[in-house]
């Protein structure tokens, strides 16, 4: 059997979907296939995310903002969007969350803090229910 794959998707893939993509790899290892994208990507991730993440001894500094684009939907099983909008093309047979994150662009770490930690509470939730599946 294949590994499942999850995309986190949000506009500037700069933040939230990276910290989510970061937290993924790190509680689920190599046993699912981590993508991120945004609608609209910034040039680099946000510097107060990378940080907030190093606090917790992720390292997602190498990861770069990518485009999303129509086959990495259709090639991932899950798909989790944080505020991209109707950006994301939806397939039939796909699963798709919606995850209403506060955006941390622009935001003092405190809050960055609080995006990150609520979102490793979501990805241990999905990392529970496909290891069920």
């Amino acid at each position: 059997m294949s590994k499942p794959s999850v995309l986190f998707v949000c506009v500037h893939n700069a933040g939230r979907s990276q910290m989510a993509a970061g937290w993924l790899r790190h509680l689920a290892g190599d046993t699912v296939e981590v993508r991120s994208a945004g609608s609209a990507p910034r040039d680099q991730i946000n510097p107060v995310a990378v940080e907030a993440m190093r606090e917790v001894g992720i390292d997602i500094t190498g990861a770069v903002p990518q485009l999303l684009a129509t086959e990495t939907v259709r090639e991932s099983d899950v798909i989790v969007t944080m505020g991209c909008g109707d950006a994301c093309p939806i397939f039939p047979g796909k699963r798709y969350e919606d995850w209403e994150l506060t955006d941390p662009a622009g935001q003092p770490i405190e809050v960055v803090r609080q995006v990150r930690d609520e979102i490793r509470g979501r990805v241990e939730k999905l990392v529970g229910e496909l290891q069920a599946a």
